[in-house]
């Protein structure tokens, strides 16, 4: 959602979407300013042993915003992302990538996957993405 579209994210979900509790309860100490990070979200998916997607509802509905992308795509402040191009792709990477496209995109998902296949940080492979020109799609927690 827009910046303009702040304190509604509720809105994204059906109106009978219902308020996991249990979820609800291990993001509120992670919720500063209104705001979890990517890392605090899939920490307490990992911790409940719930979806990222779950929970990126969850935080929806407490009306909160993801911040600080683990791929560097947003929540950075006035910049918003903080990931650039890669200087240079191995060709094994590349390969990787472009082995796990969906219509010419990967899933934030398969970037992930990479990354741990690789050993690399996650925001290496959305570097190499963004060299590549190859946009990264569906965040875990519904984001983007």
């Amino acid at each position: 959602m827009a910046h303009e579209d702040a304190g509604h994210y509720a809105a994204k979900h059906p109106p009978e979407t219902e308020l996991n509790q249990e979820i609800a309860d291990a993001l509120k100490p992670e919720i500063t300013e209104e705001k979890v990070s990517c890392a605090a979200a899939h920490k307490v998916s990992r911790q409940l042993h719930v979806t990222p997607a779950e929970v990126g509802v969850t935080i929806d509905l407490l009306e909160a915003r993801i911040s600080r992308c683990q791929l560097g795509l947003f929540g950075y402040g006035q910049k918003k992302g903080i990931v650039e191009a890669a200087d240079e792709v191995s060709q094994e990477l590349e390969d990787a990538i472009r082995g796990a496209l969906q219509s010419g995109r990967l899933s934030c998902a398969a970037s992930w996957e990479i990354a741990e296949r690789f050993g690399i940080p996650k925001m290496n492979v959305s570097a190499a993405c963004e060299k590549l020109m190859i946009k990264i799609v569906r965040c875990q927690l519904g984001s983007f």
